[in-house]
């Protein structure tokens, strides 16, 4: 899969793919940018800006305003997910107390 998107190119001896260092180092770059939800276009624009004998300076720019992005981005869903959370949790507190009255048993009104 990730092959045809361009982020890795294994070496191959007939079927099998030969991993090396550098393929590895890569795939972890990937999942974990996939783990903190960089899309795979993002992924392979800072991977491709890599340049072992460089300074790396622009890569280093590009991931850095990808990342405060994408930070900002989760700490938004974050405080969404917060407030769905306390507004489900007042609504089942409202249900357990519907639910706890009317189970209660009534007293009985004498007239």
């Amino acid at each position: 899969f990730y092959e045809d998107k361009g982020l890795l190119n294994p070496q191959r001896d007939g079927l099998t793919r030969l991993y090396t260092r550098r393929d590895k180092a890569r795939l972890k770059l990937i999942l974990l940018g996939r783990k903190v939800g960089f899309s795979l276009r993002d992924v392979k624009q800072m991977m491709d800006l890599y340049d072992p004998s460089g300074s790396n300076t622009k890569q280093l720019r590009l991931t850095l305003d990808k990342s405060e992005k994408q930070l900002a981005r989760l700490q938004k869903q974050r405080a969404l997910i917060d407030d769905a959370i306390n507004e489900l949790s007042k609504s089942m507190a409202a249900v357990r107390q519907m639910l706890s009255e009317r189970s209660a048993p009534q007293a009985s009104v004498a007239g």
